[in-house]
């Protein structure tokens, strides 16, 4: 019996193996949200999940797997099998500071995974309940340097962007408030809509709709420049506290090991949907900025951002056990 060469099997399987890359997908895509059902990246994930249903022509399902920061979610995506069929909808805080805020991760936010494209950039937006007696950062400022640890902001968990934001707040302008986190910002919100917490530096897709409904008031944005959805809302920088600059953003990953050839048709197929004018003017009316970029631009970002926010926890002292 003739001998099969080692060369001609690996040619048989890499001839295998393209064959199966150029049918994927052909079953269902299970995208993992982090976080609680409502909030910013459920919003994100939904958004995506529709058009890559409609390009891939297979059902992409959001699953919310919260806790931890995000990270039982994300955790849960490094492990998956690399074909493709598990996503994350990750953030900045699932892959760019919980890694200094978490003495030990169970994933590496760098090794564990595949970078498929940056979706959004998002500003956090400074809201409070509209009788609450504070119009402006001024307002803000005055009031918790007049009552120290009097003046509460809400967050959607420890370590979040979120409350990070209200850290840097509190550095940079140089008070003092009292943390209170939540599970989630959809957890959160009636709180602060009630005047139970006095304020929160949420991300703008989850209360662009409260604010439009005048259940919030929207106080400034963390944002380096004003949001094209709030254009007269100032930014917290211009508003006095120099310097100040914190937004938030959300991409798709994949497990580490994924094939090229599938992570390049998920960046095209999520790029192609972050361009056409509808998706545009549907996260712009939340108050995000569609990018859509390419795997490698991706993870460049995700290495720069964990070096900006290595240096923003140090400096808050935050710590999660």
């Amino acid at each position: 019996m003739k001998q099969i060469s080692a060369k001609s099997i690996a040619t048989c399987l890499a001839l295998c193996a393209t064959f199966v890359h150029a049918q994927y997908p052909n079953k269902p895509i299970k995208m993992v949200v982090p976080f609680p059902p409502g909030g910013t990246t459920d919003i994100m994930a939904r958004a995506v999940a529709a058009d890559l249903q409609k390009s891939l022509g297979q059902p992409v399902i959001v699953d919310n797997k919260a806790g931890a920061g995000g990270n039982i979610g994300s955790d849960f995506v490094a492990k998956a099998a690399p074909d493709g069929y598990t996503l994350l909808m990750g953030t900045v805080g699932t892959h760019a500071i919980n890694v200094s805020l978490y003495p030990k991760m169970p994933y590496d936010a760098v090794k564990d995974f595949s970078p498929v494209s940056l979706v959004a950039g998002v500003p956090n937006v400074l809201v409070a309940a509209p009788n609450y007696p504070v119009n402006s950062v001024k307002d803000l400022i005055d009031a918790a340097k007049k009552s120290p640890d009097a003046v509460t902001f809400a967050s959607s968990g420890n370590g979040t962007s979120i409350h990070l934001s209200g850290e840097l707040f509190k550095q940079l302008a140089g008070v003092q408030m009292t943390h209170v986190p939540y599970k989630g910002s959809s957890a959160a919100l009636p709180d602060v809509m009630s005047g139970q917490v006095n304020v929160m530096f949420d991300n703008a897709p989850s209360v662009m709709p409260q604010i439009k409904g005048g259940k919030l008031k929207a106080i400034a944005v963390t944002s380096s420049k004003r949001s094209p959805a709030l254009p007269n809302v100032p930014t917290i920088a211009e508003s006095g506290v120099a310097g100040f600059e914190a937004s938030s953003w959300f991409g798709v990953l994949a497990p580490a090991g994924t094939p090229k050839e599938i992570v390049d048709k998920l960046s095209h197929a999520i790029a192609k949907a972050l361009q056409t004018p509808e998706m545009k003017d549907r996260l712009a009316a939340q108050g995000a900025e569609a990018v859509g970029n390419t795997p490698e631009q991706f993870a460049a970002h995700i290495k720069a951002e964990i070096d900006k926010w290595a240096k923003v926890v140090k400096a808050s002292g935050a710590k999660v056990d």
